[in-house]
């Protein structure tokens, strides 16, 4: 397979980064924040190779975090819920809060959300809607915390900086610690947050290296390898 090309821009860029090299969080963040060279705001993001065989559902890693310094991104939040717990949700700052009609409006083509929440006694009409919200991420689950009677908490976990992380089927997780425009203080203590439940998310399945590899990058900037041990301990346990 033919080596990807890059540009210019990105190939200067590229030039601070040894490639054979693991660095210290701390020192990550700040080459990844000084060679983010896009004209707009662009993501930080953590891919991380893990040491699971996601065939097997009890090595599936899966989880959530609510970054403590957001994600930088304006959050569209929907919630199925009736009665007090839709009056609480749209308290908690929901956009669009329904029940049945809810699901035939997205059953209809509408999907202008980034995150479903719902309450346990509506899953039976969430359910139906599978097809269409599995695909693409947004189908509400328990395990990630969004379906919960508790829904004003679920909506302002969403709005406030909560992201999803699961494994893929090449065993690598892809998930969001923040945007460069954040100080190196701010993405360290948001990646310190997603490793530590990254961390609790070990299967009881998994034997030997959970964690196998750590990059950071930005949109359309280089990655940088990361120092594992030191960033496996960000989240207060380094169990390699």
């Amino acid at each position: 397979m033919p080596e990807k090309k890059h540009g210019k821009r990105y190939n200067e860029l590229a030039k601070k980064i040894d490639r054979l090299r693991e660095y210290p969080p701390e020192e990550g963040v700040k080459l990844v924040k000084e060679t983010s060279g896009a004209k707009f705001d662009t993501t930080v993001e953590l891919h991380m190779r893990m040491g699971v065989d996601p065939k097997h559902a009890d090595q599936m890693v899966r989880g959530a975090a609510v970054l403590p310094n957001g994600t930088g991104k304006t959050v569209r939040v929907i919630a199925f819920a009736q009665g007090d717990k839709a009056r609480e949700a749209q308290a908690a700052g929901a956009d669009v809060v329904g029940a049945e009609d809810l699901a035939k409006r997205i059953e209809g083509g509408w999907m202008e959300f980034d995150v479903a929440v719902a309450t346990p006694d509506l899953m039976g009409q969430v359910g139906k809607l599978g097809r269409v919200l599995g695909p693409r991420g947004l189908m509400p689950n328990p395990k990630s915390g969004t379906v919960t009677f508790d829904v004003a908490k679920a909506v302002r976990d969403a709005k406030g900086g909560r992201v999803e992380f699961r494994v893929d089927k090449t065993a690598v997780i892809h998930t969001v610690v923040g945007k460069a425009s954040f100080s190196e203080q701010a993405l360290i203590e948001n990646l310190a947050t997603v490793i530590e439940a990254i961390n609790r998310a070990r299967p009881a399945g998994v034997k030997g290296q959970y964690v196998r590899s750590a990059h950071l990058t930005s949109t359309q900037g280089p990655s940088v390898k990361l120092d594992l041990g030191a960033t496996l301990g960000l989240g207060g346990r380094a169990t390699a």
